[in-house]
């Protein structure tokens, strides 16, 4: 692959951020990891849903960032009586 372009560049330096910010906080790293996984899935055409994901994860990493913060908290997706 060549070179990457502005906001693959701007990915990669969010996950590299967060992979520093996440060093000293137990359980913090696998789930970095996992999110990122997940999400590089997306379509590269999907240059607004990117865009979104790159602001979202700008602002959990200045909250991850916080010295105050101790614990990482996680949406989950349920399946509702319809779905089934």
């Amino acid at each position: 692959m060549g070179r990457h372009s502005k906001l693959q560049r701007q990915v990669l330096s969010l996950y590299r951020s967060f992979l520093r910010a996440g060093k000293g906080k137990p359980g913090f790293l696998p789930q970095i990891r996992a999110e990122f996984r997940q999400n590089a899935q997306i379509p590269r055409t999907e240059v607004l849903l990117v865009e979104y994901l790159l602001r979202r994860g700008q602002r959990q990493l200045e909250q991850l960032q916080n010295t105050h913060t101790k614990q990482m908290g996680a949406f989950v997706k349920t399946r509702e009586e319809g779905d089934r």
